[in-house]
């Protein structure tokens, strides 16, 4: 690989001097080009080409401290190493902090051009340095850009899924409902109604995570909420009419809010078709945290014990139960204390963090 000599620009008045410079320079490998004054040197500057600059302070015109001003407001200007005979240190600190790269002090003999070989390679040195810097930046800048804008098109995406997802459950719900309205058979129709719950459960977590700012958690008390609204609606007369929820804001991961839907939906309907066979009473649905882990009680003031079982029953709905409970590392008991019916589940709480931290590993 080719690599080519830096070029120099040298701004000073003695010309003497400057040849000097030059000779120095050359046998370091360097391109040397001379400026007799500052307004000359800063018009070579702003044609390009110039990697380095050596500038004298005093010079007819424009002194060496106005040029370096000069210099440094030329985009991508070059660095500049200050020379100067005077022994003065404040004219170095001036010069450092007006952003010259270095400062020497010169002799007329020219002994100070091996310094000035020096400097004029370290500034090159922490030029490129800086421009790597810079360049390393932007595309980090660049690559954070490119993977917040895949995000956020990878959220659109995943907001439109759930969106139709939920809508084709929503229309299974309908068909299953007019079904269930359609048939004359009571086991056909308890069994259409059972499963427009169990198709409604899923699809109400798909619509918590499509009209939400969130797409890797739920709200657990606005899903039940939602929830036990649809199953009034889905049941004839009044049964429902007292179907009661008290719950606490959790956040929950979509998986674990879709087994809670199933179990209550579940225990609610076995509740509304077994606990008051005379007719309505209050279901109370009640969520709460205690230290780590979520209680979810579903409670009726029914025939508790007395409840005769359906020779019809196929025993699916509580299939349904041990599987989601098994899903949710789930304790699942019946309160014996109780004079109707109350089962209580509780299960450990995922703390979000956590959720977050799985679902991006994911």
């Amino acid at each position: 690989m080719t690599v080519t000599a830096p070029t120099l620009l040298y701004i000073d008045d003695e010309v003497a001097l400057a040849r000097l410079v030059e000779r120095g320079l050359k046998k370091h490998g360097f391109v040397f080009e001379h400026a007799a004054d500052g307004q000359t040197g800063i018009a070579r500057i702003e044609q390009g080409g110039i990697d380095v600059v050596a500038l004298d302070q005093h010079m007819p015109g424009l002194d060496g401290l106005d040029t370096l001003e000069r210099i440094q407001a030329i985009p991508n200007a070059p660095p500049v190493v200050f020379v100067t005979a005077s022994q003065d240190s404040r004219i170095a600190v001036t010069a450092l902090k007006a952003g010259a790269a270095d400062y020497l002090v010169k002799d007329t003999q020219g002994h100070f051009v091996t310094l000035l070989q020096v400097a004029v390679t370290g500034a090159l040195d922490r030029a490129r340095l800086l421009l790597a810097r810079d360049e390393a930046e932007a595309e980090i800048r660049a690559a954070r850009d490119r993977f917040e804008a895949l995000a956020q098109e990878r959220e659109m995406l995943l907001r439109e899924v759930n969106h139709r997802v939920g809508n084709s459950l929503q229309i299974i719900a309908s068909l299953l409902n007019l079904q269930a309205g359609s048939s004359q058979d009571e086991d056909v129709k308890a069994a259409l109604t059972n499963a427009m719950g169990r198709v409604t459960a899923v699809s109400q977590v798909h619509r918590r995570l499509y009209t939400s700012h969130n797409l890797k958690t739920v709200m657990l008390n606005q899903y039940l909420e939602a929830l036990m609204e649809d199953l009034r609606r889905s049941t004839e007369g009044n049964r429902m009419s007292q179907l009661i929820l008290k719950a606490v804001p959790v956040e929950i991961d979509p998986d674990r809010a879709v087994a809670i839907g199933m179990m209550i939906n579940e225990l609610v309907m076995n509740a509304v078709k077994y606990a008051y066979p005379d007719g309505s009473g209050p279901i109370h649905v009640e969520l709460q945290v205690r230290n780590n882990d979520v209680e979810l009680s579903i409670t009726d003031n029914g025939v508790g014990l007395e409840v005769k079982a359906d020779p019809r029953s196929t025993g699916l709905g509580q299939r349904i139960i041990s599987a989601m409970a098994t899903k949710l590392e789930a304790a699942l008991e019946r309160d014996p204390m109780h004079k109707g019916t109350r089962i209580v589940i509780q299960f450990p709480l995922v703390h979000v963090t956590e959720v977050r931290q799985a679902a991006s590993a994911g």
